[in-house]
């Protein structure tokens, strides 16, 4: 079964962008300045005020890799390292085209939280910019094997006490830590701003290979038969 692991990354409206009753919306809970500063950090989040600006793909079987990421003000290349396939593009609904294609390839797919953020996020951008989605990226969670969430498996869908992040799995099974690149999710706004798009697309790229790491450990050792 032809397995592909991704990840993506994504960068926030600026707040002041947004419309009176959006940035209302956000702000309803902040009580203090603090609060307000987190609200504006967190657009990121959500993909009704955020867009994905990098995806990198990895083939679980092979070194294969494919990373698509945003260069706005740059024109649009394709250059390879070692295994890997970098494309920029100048628009975030091309990206999308290019994921959606790449996936229909795969039998399955694996993730780290892709239920809780990255599937979700990749559906709804995909239909603002009017991009068909080719695959289901929230198939039934109990009786599909289509999608395999490492966050899902290794919490025994929530069953545990407490959510860790894959650095912190990553470490506890001891592969390399994406994050010891020094780079972490919340530099990537301020990258992007930079125009340090290579490094944004390094960073995810280090996500898909440390999630190939922790998925082979857990299939080796915990994917049991029911």
């Amino acid at each position: 079964m032809a397995k592909i692991i991704f990840d993506i990354e994504t960068v926030g409206h600026a707040f002041d962008e947004l419309d009176a009753t959006t940035q209302a919306h956000l702000l309803r809970g902040a009580k203090t300045e603090e609060d307000e500063q987190k609200e504006r950090d967190s657009l990121a989040f959500y993909p009704v005020t955020a867009r994905v600006v990098t995806v990198a793909m990895l083939e679980e079987e092979s070194d294969k890799a494919f990373v698509y990421y945003l260069t706005p003000e740059e024109a649009p290349q394709k250059t390879k390292q070692d295994q890997t396939e970098l494309v920029s593009v100048s628009s975030e609904k091309q990206l999308l085209e290019l994921f959606w294609a790449r996936l229909a390839k795969y039998d399955q797919f694996v993730t780290f939280n892709g239920r809780g953020f990255d599937c979700p996020f990749l559906l709804v951008r995909s239909a603002i910019n009017k991009v068909k989605p080719t695959r289901n990226l929230m198939p039934d969670r109990y009786r599909s094997q289509v999608h395999i969430d490492l966050m899902e498996k290794l919490t025994y869908l929530g069953a545990t006490r407490r959510r860790f992040s894959l650095h912190t799995w990553c470490r506890a099974f001891g592969i390399k830590s994406p994050k010891e690149q020094g780079i972490e999710g919340g530099d990537i706004k301020d990258l992007f701003k930079e125009h340090r798009y290579l490094d944004i697309a390094s960073y995810c790229l280090g996500d898909v290979f440390a999630t190939r790491e922790l998925f082979r450990a857990w299939d080796a050792y915990l994917n049991l038969p029911g």
